[in-house]
Parts: C-alpha cells; sequence; structure tokens
C-alpha cells in the first residue's frame, strides 16, 4: 500500500481481507478482526471483510473470494493489489482466478529483493510482530517477537527475510502508511493445526507498539 501510494498510479479504494467466521480472526495470521480495524483507521481506508466458513473448503472459497470481486467491479474497482514477492505459482493462480472478472491484478513487490526490501521497511519507521510461526521451518520462540534487526540477524539459514515462503506471518503495528502507531499487548502463545500463534490485543494504555 505504501509502494502504491507513493507511485501514485493508482486511488486506492480499500482494503480487503478474508477472516474465519467463527473466531473472528484474520485467516492464517490469527489476528484479532479488533486489530485490523485499526489498522485500516490508520491508514485512513474502509476495510472490507470477506467472512469464510470454518472449515472452509477450496471450493467455497473460491465461489466467496468471486462474489467479493465481483461487487468490487460493480463498484467500479479496476485492480487488486496483492504482496506476492516471488512465489510465480501464487502469482499465476490470482490473476487466473481474476481473468475474465473486470478486475486486473497488480503485484508492486515483484521480484524485489526480500533481504533489502526488509531493511527498506525497518528504515521506513515498519515495525511489526510475528503472529505466526511454522514451527518446521523456524523455532516457536519466534512467535510474538518484534521484526527487527535482531530477529533479521538470528533467522536460520534458508529462512525468507520477508517469510514469503510462509516461514512467519506478521502484523504491523507502525509505519510510513499509518497516521499513527498501533499500540499492542501480547497474549498468550498456542500452538494450533500445525502452527505457533501469539495473540495480540489492542492496548489503550500504550503510546506505541508493543
Amino acid at each position: 500500500m505504501h509502494v502504491l501510494r507513493s507511485r501514485g498510479e493508482y486511488e486506492i479504494a480499500g482494503l480487503f481481507t478474508t477472516y474465519n467466521a467463527e473466531f473472528e480472526r484474520v485467516a492464517m495470521h490469527g489476528v484479532r478482526r479488533s486489530l485490523t480495524e485499526a489498522q485500516a483507521r490508520a491508514a485512513r481506508l474502509p476495510l472490507h471483510w470477506i467472512a469464510l466458513p470454518h472449515p472452509c473448503s477450496n471450493a467455497d472459497y473460491e465461489r466467496i473470494i468471486g462474489q467479493f470481486v465481483a461487487s468490487a467491479r460493480a463498484d467500479g474497482v479496476s485492480h487488486m493489489a496483492f504482496g506476492d514477492l516471488f512465489l510465480a505459482d501464487i502469482r499465476a493462480y490470482r490473476e487466473r482466478k481474476l481473468a475474465g472478472s473486470g478486475v486486473a491484478a497488480v503485484f508492486p513487490l515483484w521480484e524485489s529483493d526480500t533481504s533489502a526490501l526488509a531493511q527498506e521497511m525497518l528504515t521506513s519507521g515498519l515495525r511489526a510482530v510475528l503472529t505466526t510461526v511454522d514451527p518446521k521451518r523456524l523455532p516457536r520462540e519466534f512467535a510474538g517477537q518484534m521484526f527487527d534487526d535482531s530477529l533479521l540477524h538470528r533467522l536460520p539459514a534458508g529462512v525468507d527475510p520477508c517469510g514469503e515462503n510462509g516461514e512467519f506471518h506478521t502484523f504491523c503495528c507502525a509505519g510510513p502508511m499509518f497516521d499513527r502507531a498501533i499500540a499492542l499487548r501480547s497474549g498468550e502463545i498456542v500452538e494450533r493445526d500445525g502452527f505457533v500463534f501469539a495473540d495480540l490485543q489492542l492496548d489503550e494504555e500504550a503510546r506505541a507498539c508493543a
């Protein structure tokens, strides 16, 4: 989003995310709905929620996403932006599913050097917390840690510094795309469905990220 705004090529109409309707959390990241809503307010953009059932089959997922794309197109949306970096199969899947919809996929970070990108994000003032860790690729102790220079230097060999292979997922709580920092407090660390999750919550008494 920050890169798109900086380039000025598109008018950003809003944000969208899928979430687990049963648990009210962002799918895969495990982030509470209240936190994502705080991000949207800080980004000064409307947030469109795409509810997914639990469990959710691939057929249901594609049907629900297809309905959202059709609705967005009817509202005048012409492009959807994704943060994919180098996984060609994921990019091809997104492009294939949008084909014929009237909405084109945009990949503003495509083929960025992920080591350089991680440093660029930190230099810009981005702050984030690791919310999900795949313990097959990264020790569970990384869940709940800040995404910073120290963490980058401690990543095991073969782990992408931006987590592009699914090694980890993050919640961004500050950065140049926001007009305020999102204050957090850390909750429990739990292991579920083969992943380790750090439960983050809003902290109204704090003034900055956790």
